[in-house]
């Protein structure tokens, strides 16, 4: 789940208080129990859903972040098909995308994505959930520390935590502020769409942090920059080569 800001403190305090929607409550068609409402004018959600559907393409056309991780879905057999997979939707809060497991279809937040340098790290931060979904047995909405390695994992690997992205947040780090960033931003997550406090939050990240910050796959890397994702998208593509000579 790719969000800008987390709720505020006491909104997950307690999971005997109110019954966790595991995020579904931030995304409006999504609801449960609840029927879909006609909430926006017809034209202005034409244009929003106009908008994501065309940044959508750009960055599954250009991004390399997003052609390496489609190229590595495809490889594990998971093929991504753009009109099967991926769901322009409004969604409440700051929240500007999520991965639905059950339907393996991701879903950005088209009311709240409004740049395309923004649309490509949100897809680029849900295809890392996709992608370990893929690969993996993940336990979404019964295992904390599952999820927790996921968020890790895209905080890491998207560019949210790139020094770009964190200096247009006015966040100037020092030493290890890529790890900071990287914590603060799964633990974001997770409160977003886990009604759980913070300490627990805090200490499922911790508890799977070191070897989650080190899966780099499938990049191999950590990608700082469109370029050494260009790198890694040409060293994944020749790994198979080298694969099929061997």
């Amino acid at each position: 789940m790719a969000s800008e800001e987390p709720p505020q403190s006491g909104s997950s305090s307690s999971s005997s208080e109110k019954e966790d929607d595991f995020g579904y409550g931030l995304i409006q068609d999504r609801r449960r129990g609840e029927a879909t409402k006609a909430s926006f004018q017809y034209g202005r959600l034409f244009t929003f859903n106009h908008k994501c559907q065309v940044m959508l393409k750009i960055a599954l056309d250009t991004s390399p972040y997003a052609k390496l991780l489609l190229d590595a879905m495809n490889s594990s057999g998971c093929t991504v098909f753009k009109d099967r997979h991926f769901s322009c939707e409004d969604c409440d809060g700051c929240v500007s995308g999520g991965f639905d497991s059950s339907t393996s279809q991701i879903v950005l937040c088209q009311n709240n994505i409004h740049h395309q340098s923004h649309m490509n790290r949100v897809v680029t931060h849900e295809l890392i959930h996709a992608f370990d979904h893929c690969r993996a047995h993940v336990d979404w909405f019964n295992n904390i520390k599952h999820l927790a390695c996921s968020e890790i994992r895209a905080a890491n690997l998207s560019g949210d935590c790139s020094l770009l992205s964190e200096m247009t947040r006015f966040k100037f780090g020092l030493k290890q502020h890529h790890q900071t960033c990287v914590r603060d931003r799964a633990v974001r997550s997770i409160l977003a769409i886990r009604t759980v406090d913070r300490e627990r939050a805090e200490k499922a990240v911790d508890e799977v942090f070191d070897s989650c910050f080190n899966d780099h796959e499938p990049f191999g890397r950590v990608p700082h920059s469109k370029q050494d994702a260009k790198y890694a998208h040409r060293d994944f593509q020749n790994r198979h080569r080298y694969y099929a000579n061997v």
